[in-house]
């Protein structure tokens, strides 16, 4: 069935193959982008099942706005997928206060921004998805990601506890944590690189962007089949809470979990006894 589907981020990467591929199912598609003209461009032109809207995710006005312009060309809104994002690389004392701020502010703020300008419409429909990407660093700590991870640990509480908020209004969620996937995140324009501003860090620096930069276009991830399996999950009735998509991050999320709870059980003896003496167990 033909769904309204809003995408955040459709100027490049895997944005731009969400909405293409939701297009070439016959989904109704309000591509977003801060520029959109890009957008418009890159997706093949006008369509009658297209709106192309500007969309700074760092904007709840341009939020609002594109939500509005989205109602008002097809009616109504089935699925948000919050995809807009970028890439603050480097050790967390080489990255700047002020580019801490703008990481979150885009990966953690815009997506809330975007959300809070379409659920009023999800409300009143009584029914809706919201799918929003986060990522494996979302779950798991990775060296020179602090600011990214940040942001998206963020992420994956805000989500996590939206979902109980929104439930009694049949309006559904889903988390998607991707692994290692051939977008446009470690290009310049999706990257912010570091410079080395200390002596301790300025080797690992040095070997960590090579590293990250030597990556790039040889992912293993297909994100033409990861916009696929979004669409799909759009598409079920039930969706799951979580979806971990690439073998790469199944691998790394299952360790993880391994991890906390061995945590958790080593934590038993000290951490278990902390109540008050006059509480009964």
């Amino acid at each position: 069935m033909s769904k309204v589907i809003f995408v955040t981020g459709a100027g490049r990467g895997l944005g731009t193959d969400i909405a293409r591929e939701a297009l070439e199912s016959g989904h109704q598609v309000v591509a977003t982008g801060r520029r959109p003209e890009e957008v418009e461009k890159t997706l093949g032109g006008p369509q009658d099942n297209l709106l192309v809207a500007k969309l700074d995710v760092t904007s709840l006005e341009d939020a609002e706005t594109a939500a509005q312009a989205a109602v008002d060309r097809f009616g109504r809104i089935d699925v948000l997928i919050n995809n807009a994002g970028n890439f603050y690389a480097g050790y967390f004392e080489e990255i700047t206060p002020e580019q801490m701020r703008r990481q979150i502010e885009t990966n953690l703020l815009g997506p809330m921004n975007v959300t809070r300008a379409i659920l009023p419409v999800l409300r009143r429909q009584r029914d809706g998805h919201i799918i929003t990407l986060s990522s494996s660093a979302g779950l798991i700590g990775q060296e020179f990601c602090a600011a990214y991870a940040a942001s998206k640990f963020g992420v994956e509480g805000w989500m996590e506890s939206l979902r109980f908020d929104i439930e009694p209004y049949n309006i559904r969620t889903t988390l998607v944590e991707p692994g290692f996937f051939r977008t446009e995140l470690l290009v310049d324009a999706s990257t912010t690189w570091p410079e080395p501003t200390i002596a301790d860090y300025a080797e690992r620096t040095a070997r960590t962007v090579e590293a990250w930069k030597a990556m790039n276009g040889r992912q293993g991830g297909d994100p033409v089949k990861l916009a696929r399996a979004l669409l799909a999950i759009a598409d079920q009735s039930e969706p799951p809470l979580r979806f971990v998509a690439g073998a790469d991050a199944i691998e790394g999320v299952e360790a993880k979990a391994r991890e906390l709870l061995a945590q958790a059980q080593a934590s038993r003896e000290l951490g278990g006894n902390l109540g008050h003496d006059d509480v009964s167990a």
